[in-house]
């Protein structure tokens, strides 16, 4: 029963992860509910374990569909990687806590900025080119990457923004590039909870093939319904985030 569950929850989270990334808001209380006792990183470790299956998905669905910028993101994929990485070690040394009150409101701006900038995002109008596009794309790896080292909640979302907003991507693109980075930063994380054996590899494989399942039907569907549904879906879900985290830092 415990292995269908988180199983169902993988299914899900794949699903909503696939579209404008926000599965950990399913996953993860998910494990937590059903596994009260089990070490925090344990659980996290499983969560990753499984996520990362269905982020490389969809990273290569979209890719057979949308225009990939390769060249401005692989650099920002390898900033991600290793800057997550130094999030991750930073994380051992102090606590990320002092984020946990700040978050609901960046995530609120990013809100309120995409609900007034009506036309943000539906047109695919990249604002840089060669180098210059590099650069700034390594920048939100870097950037975004430490962040998902560090703490985590919104990485997906934090990435289609600052794609969208920074290097003018339209939300199917932005989606798409920021799966890759994603996955770049996953590993990261996992190589380092695998590294301390905090992993549950025996319900990773039921959770993984679960997660791939729902990334393959929700990259369907964005791929079918094109930008302007993944913007409603993004919208969906930093507005879950506000309730989470404000719930997480403030009323828990």
């Amino acid at each position: 029963m415990e292995l269908l569950i988180v199983s169902v929850a993988s299914l899900f989270a794949g699903f909503v992860d696939s579209i404008v990334g926000g599965g950990g808001l399913i996953l993860v209380p998910a494990l937590f509910a059903v596994f009260p006792t089990a070490h925090p990183a344990t659980l996290f470790g499983t969560n990753k374990g499984a996520s990362i299956w269905g982020t490389g998905m969809a990273t290569w669905q979209y890719s057979q569909k949308v225009h990939m910028r390769w060249a401005a993101l692989l650099p920002a994929a390898g900033a991600g990687l290793l800057s997550s990485l130094a999030g991750a070690w930073l994380v051992t040394v102090i606590s990320p806590e002092f984020l946990r009150k700040a978050l609901p409101f960046v995530l609120l701006a990013v809100l309120l900025y995409t609900l007034a900038k009506k036309e943000l995002g539906r047109d695919h109008t990249p604002r840089f080119h060669g180098l210059q596009e590099q650069l700034v794309a390594a920048g939100i790896g870097v950037v975004i990457g430490f962040y998902d080292g560090f703490f985590g909640p919104g990485t997906g979302s934090f990435l289609v923004f600052l794609f969208v907003r920074l290097l003018g991507y339209d939300f199917l693109s932005a989606s798409a590039a920021a799966k890759l980075v994603n996955t770049a930063t996953n590993v990261s994380a996992l190589a380092l909870f695998i590294a301390k054996g905090h992993i549950w590899w025996h319900f990773v494989l039921a959770m993984a093939v679960a997660n791939v399942l729902g990334s393959l039907a929700g990259t369907r569907l964005a791929l079918k319904h094109g930008t302007g549904f993944v913007r409603v879906v993004f919208l969906l879900v930093v507005s879950a985030l506000i309730c989470k985290t404000s719930w997480d830092a403030f009323w828990r």
